[in-house]
């Protein structure tokens, strides 16, 4: 057992500053992913900052759309009658994630927070970048086994086909950030230098030269809250996720669809994929080519071949260029009501 300090905040102001103080420290909520990597001693913390008492769960109703607090547990946001009203993508993601016991612990925050479940991430026995960057050192933080990808050139059937890089094709595993990205949400935060809103497209990273830093928070920043922008998607939303197993199975490939219709024409639309990329994969290419277009399956198969451009398979997981576009298409006729 590694030894650490534990500390309860009961105000953001204070989480802030203690996360501010030390390296290793980590914020606990729900701890539905931190355990397991502290269990794995692939996060070895000197001090856990428990926020669980931070007023930060409020889901509501404001004048640009709704704002999630980053506590709401994600079984009360997808349950919640404003999400199922304005934000039915973001309900319909979160309720295809984990298990009913997990998503009663975890916490929209976290859940934008956790690490991939990549298993040469998890096993610090194993080459990893993102565990054991190249750079590390007594500024970068010290290395947690040996460095390297062993994922390309090894077991990579879930990994990334979009957005990779020589020292990482680990995939994001999140659900509800899929269905984030493609409302255009925006990430309300607080540090040390103030207030700050990021959007969600620009929250999470791509692996680059950098596979250990997962998002863009500065040092010692606090999500506060998710904004969703009004939209005008309420009525033709669809999230299809393609797993190995009904339920408590991480994607394959996911799929986020929300779409304004007039007839039978795309007005606007918004699609997003998981389970392709080191971040939430917003299709804006096929997003454009499909406005002011009839929704009819020929046209999804254009956009589905626009959606995969720049797409490269590993070895093992060279099935998913052809699930990925397959998932689109079958995604955006349920979405549309033309299936």
């Amino acid at each position: 057992m590694n030894q650490f300090q534990y500390t309860r905040v009961t105000t953001p102001k204070a989480a802030v500053s203690a996360l501010s103080q030390e390296n290793g420290t980590y914020f606990l909520a729900g701890g539905t992913n931190l355990i397991d990597l502290i269990k794995r001693e692939v996060v070895v913390p000197e001090r856990l900052v428990d926020i669980n008492k931070l007023p930060l769960a409020t889901i509501e109703k404001t004048s640009t759309g709704l704002r999630i607090g980053a506590m709401a547990k994600n079984s009360a946001v997808a349950d919640h009658d404003l999400a199922k009203k304005h934000a039915p993508l973001l309900s319909m993601a979160l309720n295809a994630g984990a298990s009913a016991q997990l998503r009663n612990m975890a916490t929209v925050g976290g859940n934008m927070m956790q690490r991939t479940r990549c298993p040469y991430f998890y096993d610090p026995s194993m080459p990893c970048n993102k565990r054991s960057p190249v750079q590390a050192g007594p500024d970068k933080g010290q290395p947690n086994g040996p460095s390297g990808c062993g994922a390309i050139g090894g077991i990579n059937r879930m990994h990334a086909i979009f957005g990779t890089s020589n020292k990482c094709i680990a995939v994001h595993p999140s659900d509800m950030c899929i269905a984030l990205v493609a409302l255009d949400a925006t990430v309300n935060v607080s540090g040390p230098k103030g207030d700050r809103k990021i959007p969600f497209g620009d929250f999470h990273r791509l692996p680059g030269d950098a596979p250990q830093k997962d998002n863009t928070l500065l040092p010692g920043e606090l999500i506060m809250s998710v904004d969703i922008p009004t939209n005008k998607f309420a009525d033709n939303s669809h999230y299809l996720k393609v797993r190995d197993r009904a339920s408590y199975a991480f994607a394959l490939i996911s799929v986020g669809v929300a779409v304004d219709m007039k007839r039978d024409t795309i007005q606007d639309i918004r699609l997003a994929m998981g389970g392709v990329a080191h971040k939430p994969w917003r299709l804006t290419e096929a997003e454009h080519f499909l406005r002011g277009k009839p929704a009819t399956e020929a046209n999804f198969k254009q956009a589905a071949t626009i959606a995969m451009n720049g797409a490269k398979g590993y070895g093992e997981n060279d099935f998913k260029l052809t699930l990925a576009p397959n998932s689109l298409i079958d995604a955006l006729k349920t979405a549309t009501k033309t299936a």
